[in-house]
């Protein structure tokens, strides 16, 4: 294997520390081994999963300590960090970002050896991260601006602000460990709240290397960090009913089992990214070509290993058969190859994802689908070629179950009404992809999907971005909404100050912003 020297892993990556209460903690304890699915000659010189290095098993114990200190660091909204001026959180968090551009390229190594992401994508990832962050930084500017002035109505004065609401349990996925972790994270502690952060069991290596830049920018205990099992660290955490944020992008048991540990969960407020079931409508008068184009991207960017991947095509009758000839030829078109090589399919990152894959599409062949594109199922040890399967019927497993990996279940329907019923009865309502040019048709149709779903792509794939859009779901695909702005307001609550319009109140206001003893009581204005 061709490994150039610039991403080869020289030596194994052992991180043995974490970070509670503003301390860098060595770990003597059990270790987890990280192992990247990407093959390469071991000391027997056979071809075996790579391995990367190792980062520390903590325990219950620990991970109580990070609660400790995420709760004095709080301290009933007391705390250093929930009282500091605006202005001095955005310094912390503008030092942060400074400190996290001298670990690109680590980290863009690391996601291509943990997760298989290849190159383009792994430094689109850091990148789009660091300009989120920064994107962030502004829009609390904007937030804080606007609230630099009192209201009076009926006689009320009132300075309103946006506070933080607690303590935050702050739980990322392995697809986008660095970028959809860092959505929830950073909004949440520039609000004022303090957090415990455990990373995802795939993408944790590539944490590791910021745990010294947390440190260096903010208080003690506003960013705690842990590695471990999420039973291990985030169950304990839950019962004792301290969080009152639970945080999290990944699958719906895991949100609702971890909301049942709460033991006051009406106090419990819920920042959810969940899994998707997002399909493609192709009319018959799309333009095939863009139509294939947007396809094979929506269905395989990440090996489809994205909530917004396109994860069912709905095809009209008058183009099936054009429409597969051409998307089953350009799917096996495609090459697989190492994350550095920049092919779209790469190695998938968890081991036991091809025979997952494999069970789906042996189920819908023996419930009568078949597999259009001849490469279709070619297996490596960690790797499986994305199968077209069609036609697709309702007692599949991949029409039922959100197959996050590169099979592609394709239905056809001559009334419209078939993948509206379908969306309508599914448990999801993330997005849908609309292929089509007739405005005849695509008006009341478009009317009809943002009542079923909470973005309609026209002409092209699902996506999260821009990160200034909103990105949510109905149904159990999400619950609040994570944009740039709407993050913000998701982890924080309208809070304000009110006094009767007289004459002392107003004085003894004026007092306040004169003398500058409150940080809530001010009409500074940020540049």
């Amino acid at each position: 294997m061709n490994i150039p020297k610039e991403y080869s892993i020289d030596s194994p990556f052992h991180y043995n520390s974490f970070l509670i209460n503003g301390e860098l903690t060595l770990w003597d304890g059990p270790t987890a081994e990280v192992h990247s699915t990407i093959h390469t000659p071991n000391a027997e010189g056979t071809l075996a999963p790579t391995y990367l290095g190792s980062v520390p098993n903590m325990d219950e114990a620990h991970a109580l300590k990070a609660l400790d200190a995420a709760s004095n660091a709080f301290d009933k909204g007391k705390g250093e960090w929930p009282t500091m001026k605006v202005a001095d959180r955005i310094a912390c968090m503008e030092r942060f970002v400074t400190l996290m551009k001298t670990q690109r390229d680590t980290i863009v190594k690391l996601l291509m050896w943990e997760i298989g992401k290849n190159l383009n994508d792994s430094r689109k990832e850091f990148d789009r991260t660091v300009d989120y962050i920064v994107d962030t930084i502004n829009e609390y500017k904007d937030i804080d601006r606007d609230s630099a002035k009192f209201h009076n109505h009926g006689g009320v004065f009132a300075h309103i602000r946006r506070g933080p609401i607690g303590v935050v349990l702050c739980l990322g996925p392995y697809n986008y460990p660095l970028n959809e972790t860092f959505a929830l994270l950073i909004p949440a502690i520039i609000m004022g709240n303090t957090a415990i952060f455990k990373p995802a069991k795939h993408g944790v290596l590539l944490i590791a290397p910021l745990l010294k830049a947390f440190k260096e920018s903010f208080p003690p205990g506003v960013v705690n960090i842990v590695f471990g099992r999420g039973r291990t660290i985030a169950t304990p955490i839950m019962k004792t009913g301290e969080i009152d944020v639970l945080a999290l992008i990944g699958h719906s048991t895991s949100a609702l089992s971890l909301q049942d540990l709460h033991p006051k969960k009406n106090r419990l407020r819920l920042v959810l990214g969940l899994e998707a079931k997002n399909p493609a409508i192709i009319l018959p008068d799309a333009d095939m070509d863009k139509t294939v184009q947007e396809c094979v991207a929506g269905t395989l960017s990440f090996n489809g290993q994205r909530c917004t991947a396109l994860k069912i095509l709905y095809v009209h009758e008058e183009v099936k058969e054009e429409f597969l000839s051409k998307f089953s030829e350009a799917i096996d078109a495609l090459q697989l190859g190492m994350p550095w090589d920049n092919t779209l399919l790469t190695p998938l990152p968890e081991p036991n994802k091809p025979n997952y894959i494999q069970e789906l599409i042996d189920d819908a062949k023996a419930k009568g689908a078949k597999m259009l594109n001849p490469r279709g199922g070619e297996r490596t040890e960690n790797f499986i070629f994305p199968a077209v399967l069609y036609p697709v019927t309702h007692d599949m497993r991949v029409y039922q179950e959100e197959q996050f990996g590169p099979v592609i279940p394709v239905m056809s329907f001559t009334d419209i009404d078939t993948p509206l019923d379908d969306m309508a009865a599914s448990s999801y309502g993330q997005q849908v992809s609309l292929f089509g040019k007739d405005i005849e048709k695509l008006g009341p149709l478009i009317d009809t999907l943002a009542n079923l779903v909470c973005r309609v792509n026209l002409n092209s794939s699902c996506q999260r971005g821009p990160d200034v859009y909103p990105f949510t779901g109905r149904k159990d695909s999400a619950v609040s909404t994570l944009s740039v702005r709407d993050a913000l307001r998701s982890f924080s609550i309208r809070t304000f100050v009110a006094t009767k319009d007289t004459e002392s109140n107003k004085e003894i206001l004026r007092e306040l912003l004169d003398s500058h003893k409150s940080n809530f009581i001010s009409t500074d204005y940020m540049l």
